[in-house]
């Protein structure tokens, strides 16, 4: 028998299928199972493509939406209605000296104004050119301000130059339909010091600004006569020069005239095209007899620029018209504008009917300011009632009409954009320094004029939140239009919509509320009820504004946005927001800050939120429920009240240890020393920062007492009055210094280019809210009652005594004082808040 033959087959060889063979059941399950898998895969990645697409067009959508909310102006109704400011609703208020900028001018209350100016220059001077026409420091005139202006029927003014004084007159006549008549009276007289009669150059002028045409009319050669014009807000008109006259005799033989008639591209340019035009080929004849060269217009030059194939300037050219008159002092000169629709006028507005009217209003003035302030009945005498009516006089004067479009941003958008255009009637700080308006200024402003006029109060206020966005905030500095922005560095133009300003309109609001309260039958203050009810959607945007963005870290605490974010160049950040600039706050800023002076603003601003509510008939149960939580000085002690400083405080990541020290710039061996940087300034911070109070104390830790949170029984206000009263920390005989003498950072430099600025210097609003709260506490039941009327007494003395005393010394109010000497320093003239003052005289807070 033969063997048989083993078979061998291996694992691999049997798990190979025969081609007529079927896959298992479990072999086809697995495959299945696994194409579901890539299935739903699929599916998942393709849901999440899906999402993300929609998430992506939704967030541009959202971004698109939150960056134009920036721009787009609040919902509710506007104040104002669209004609309130023309000559057809208020003709009375329609022409005014709306250009706080210039020494002197006129403008009406309208978008694109024609405007009214003059410009004058000493002649045979040591400068060769001195023409002067917006207020600057560097003018270095010895005084110039109004000393009467009603708001709105006449003004005189005088100007102090370096040998002479120009005293300017305007009065106002109503007829027509475009706002009335005017007259300007212009007068020149040498100072007893001068050492011969200087001869003066007066420019007068008139400019379209993008709409309207003048034409001047030449006689004897080369002296305007008359210009007449047309606008659509002014109809037909026509402006009169006469000739210069010298008490009886006329000056006109030794007047010498000259005129330009040109176009301008806009009105921050009208100085530059004067003094271009200007040339040395001229002769006047002096009334002695001897011939002298004099500068005087001939014909505009475009100042040439290299490599400068056309003009950058795009904008529409205008008409603009100089007529200048060369004459010897003394003098006297007259200038009428008279309306084409005034048909029935009884004469015209000049010579004896002018100081007619002019002496009538003059009554008038006096009569309504001793009643609204009562000076003579408190024992002033004549030459601080004087200086009381320039005050009032000079806030009246500096109201201001400007119209354009801000400059905003919001972190949504990658670059600024422009605000719709808008409309601004508003008093202004400083005609030389701050010709524009600011937030936080204008609720101190109004506190004085809603004495004199709450009508300008409530238009003022109106103005200011009509230019409020959807989301409830105001950009807190109003640069409007391109003669204003030509006045402010670049980079404080653009406004960002997180930063705040004290809301010190609400003090104004309050003031309206009290009047009508005491005088419901007055009607003054009658129209009060509906502006209220006309605003308060506006006003509920803009509290629950400040209560969503400003918040701080704790519930009911606040913190102000915008702090300087370059900690490395200042010694302690800037918070410009908050009015205070820099005074010191915590170091290093954080969102861990919390600021006493805005918590008080809050409750200050919730009560009489409640108190609009409630006269309205509107819910105001949430608003009055704020305030008693945010006036809760339980609250205010946990959230403030430094136990190491024994006063309210900031709290924040802090430390006192920094300093400027010098830049070291290394300079490698045998390399030139200019090729490098500048060595600089730069803060040295030797302790590391820790949360914790800033006790730094100051105006800041007064202000649960300058806003009467503080209870009249509450300890802390016996600390608050010692703290007042300690010359070594912030009394003066000037008035309370903005930061204590014994801080380490009083009257420190910010930068080496920063002088200190609310680190020392007394200034007049805080000041203000300071006697103000003294009186408030002298009038309530509780400990320190007398001690508050003794400071009361005290400290307004020292105020008002002080101010007056340096406006007689340099013929100015100032922006703030020296707290060493007195002295007045800053921007001058300032009659913004430091005309307070008036208010302290007549004893009404």
């Amino acid at each position: 028998m033969g063997r048989q033959r083993k078979r061998v087959v291996n694992s691999e060889a049997a798990s190979l299928p025969r081609k007529d063979d079927k896959p298992s059941a479990f072999h086809r399950k697995e495959k299945k199972k696994k194409t579901d898998i890539g299935k739903v895969f699929i599916n998942i990645s393709i849901g999440l493509c899906v999402f993300s697409l929609i998430w992506f067009f939704y967030a541009l959508y959202m971004r698109s939406s939150l960056a134009k909310q920036v721009v787009t102006l609040h919902p509710s109704p506007s104040v104002l209605d669209a004609n309130s400011s023309t000559a057809k609703v208020s003709p009375e208020r329609f022409w005014g000296s709306y250009r706080p900028q210039v020494y002197f001018g006129m403008k009406t209350r309208s978008p694109r104004s024609i405007v009214t100016g003059m410009m004058w220059m000493r002649q045979f001077s040591d400068m060769d050119i001195n023409l002067r026409h917006t207020c600057e420091h560097g003018d270095r005139l010895q005084g110039y301000g109004w000393l009467m202006h009603d708001g709105m029927t006449f003004g005189v003014q005088e100007i102090r130059d370096n040998d002479f004084t120009l005293t300017t007159e305007f009065v106002k006549r109503m007829g027509g339909n475009h706002g009335g008549d005017w007259t300007w009276r212009i007068t020149a007289k040498q100072h007893s010091s001068a050492p011969q009669a200087p001869v003066i150059s007066l420019m007068f002028y008139a400019a379209a600004d993008t709409q309207g045409s003048l034409e001047a009319h030449v006689e004897e050669k080369n002296r305007i006569a008359s210009i007449t014009g047309f606008s659509e807000e002014l109809g037909n008109f026509k402006i009169t020069f006469q000739k210069p006259v010298t008490g009886d005799i006329s000056s006109a033989k030794y007047a010498s005239y000259n005129y330009l008639q040109t176009v301008s591209p806009g009105l921050e340019k009208l100085t530059d095209i004067v003094k271009h035009s200007l040339n040395h080929r001229f002769v006047y004849n002096l009334p002695s007899g001897e011939k002298r060269h004099y500068i005087a217009l001939d014909t505009y030059k475009r100042p040439h620029h290299q490599n400068q194939q056309k003009p950058t300037d795009t904008r529409e050219e205008s008409d603009f018209v100089i007529h200048q008159v060369t004459v010897q002092t003394p003098f006297q000169i007259e200038v009428l504008f008279e309306s084409g629709s005034f048909h029935n006028r009884p004469n015209q507005l000049v010579g004896s009917i002018m100081t007619q009217e002019l002496e009538k209003r003059k009554v008038e003035f006096d009569e309504k300011f001793e009643k609204t302030f009562g000076l003579e009945s408190k024992d002033f005498n004549q030459a601080h009632i004087k200086f009381a009516k320039a005050s009032l006089s000079n806030m009246l004067g500096g109201m201001g009409y400007f119209y354009g479009q801000s400059v905003v941003q919001s972190v949504y958008n990658e670059y600024p954009l422009l605000y719709p255009e808008g409309a601004l009637f508003t008093a202004v700080p400083s005609r030389s320094f701050f010709p524009r308006g600011f937030l936080w200024d204008e609720g101190f402003h109004q506190l004085l004029l809603s004495k004199w006029d709450p009508q300008v109060t409530r238009e003022a206020i109106a103005h200011w939140l009509d230019l409020m966005n959807m989301e409830g905030w105001i950009p807190r500095e109003q640069i409007l239009g391109d003669e204003a922005r030509s006045k402010v560095p670049a980079e404080f133009v653009v406004q960002w919509n997180e930063n705040a300003n004290p809301p010190t309109l609400f003090l104004a609001l309050q003031k309206l509320i009290a009047q009508l309260s005491a005088n419901p039958d007055n009607p003054a203050f009658q129209p009060t009820l509906p502006f209220l009810r006309r605003v308060f959607p506006r006003l509920k945007t803009w509290f629950e504004w400040y209560n969503t963005t400003q918040t701080g870290p704790k519930p009911n605490s606040y913190r102000w946005r915008g702090r300087d974010k370059d900690t490395n160049l200042f010694l302690n950040p800037k918070t410009l927001t908050s009015g205070l600039d820099d005074y010191p706050r915590a170091s290093h800023p954080s969102a861990d800050e919390r600021h006493v002076d805005l918590h008080c603003w809050m409750a200050l601003s919730s009560g009489i939120m409640a108190s609009i509510a409630r006269l309205l008939g509107e819910p105001y149960q949430d608003y009055e429920l704020s305030h008693q939580v945010l006036s809760d000085n339980n609250l205010l002690h946990e959230l403030h009240w430094s136990e190491q400083l024994r006063a309210f405080s900031d709290f924040g990541n802090h430390t006192q240890a920094v300093s400027l020290q010098q830049e070291k710039v290394y300079v490698p061996p045998g390399q030139p020393r200019h090729q490098f940087p500048v060595a600089r300034l730069v803060r040295s911070v030797r302790r590391v920062p820790k949360l914790q109070y800033v006790n730094a104390l100051g105006y800041v830790s007064l202000f649960p007492f300058l806003l009467h949170i503080l209870q009249p029984n509450s300890p802390k206000l016996e600390h608050i009055l010692r703290d007042m009263r300690d010359f070594n920390k912030l009394w003066t005989p000037y008035g309370l210094r903005s930061l204590s003498k014994a801080d380490p950072m009083y009257m420190k430099r910010n930068t080496e280019h920063d002088a200190p600025y609310w680190r020392g210097p007394v200034w007049i609003n805080l000041n203000f809210l300071a006697v103000r709260a003294l009186h408030h506490y002298s009038n309530m039941e509780g400990p320190y009652q007398e001690k508050a009327a003794a400071l009361y007494e005290e400290l307004r003395t020292n105020i008002i005594n002080n101010v007056y005393r340096q406006y007689v010394e340099t013929g100015y109010i100032w922006e703030q004082y020296n707290d060493s000497t007195g002295r007045g320093q800053g921007s001058h003239p300032f009659t913004g808040w430091s005309a307070l003052t008036v208010l302290m005289m007549a004893e009404q807070y």
